[in-house]
């Protein structure tokens, strides 16, 4: 499918699936290198990245745990910018090494207050993984490690991605069409 229909806005393929995965592997192959021994726990940001998640952590090959929280401040096509925990964090991450398993980076917002959030439970470290970052959009400066793409500041569906709940089944990430 080069080109899909969601709710009023029309998309076309940016992205496809074989690049994605290429992507990813490369940041698993990273991954495993660098935190090799520290037993990671990797918190995966639902609902975007569950199929990041899945892919990646099908290449993890190094001992770890994976657990997933909720925070949401999109609505639409545009951030809100109000972050609201959904789903808490239940385990002891007390001198843990942690992966934060993110979608995509947009504003940075979203991740500083979870980055805020953890760093209150005492992890040793923590690690920021994303499958896209928009570096032109970014209003605070985050370390991110792991970054599989970095994209233009478009918007974007499938892979995990949505369009107000709709567009995260598509195994390819595609881009919106400006309406002239």
């Amino acid at each position: 499918m080069d080109s899909i229909q969601i709710k009023d806005k029309k998309f076309t393929v940016s992205i496809k699936e074989e690049d994605i995965l290429k992507e990813v592997s490369r940041v698993a192959n990273e991954i495993n290198r660098d935190l090799a021994g520290k037993n990671p726990l990797f918190l995966s940001v639902l609902n975007g990245s569950f199929m990041f998640t899945a892919d990646l952590m099908k290449r993890i090959t190094i001992p770890c745990e994976i657990s997933f929280v909720k925070l949401a401040s999109y609505q639409g096509v545009s951030s809100t910018g109000a972050v609201k925990e959904v789903i808490g964090i239940n385990e002891d991450l007390s001198r843990r090494t942690i992966v934060i398993v993110e979608d995509i980076v947009d504003t940075g917002l979203t991740m500083q207050r979870l980055l805020e959030t953890l760093g209150t439970r005492g992890p040793k470290e923590i690690h920021i993984a994303t499958l896209l970052v928009k570096p032109e959009k970014l209003k605070v400066d985050l370390n991110i490690e792991y970054a599989a793409m970095r994209i233009p500041n478009d918007f974007i569906v499938g892979y995990g991605l949505d369009y107000d709940g709709f567009g995260r089944n598509y195994k390819d990430i595609y881009t919106v069409v400006n309406e002239e």
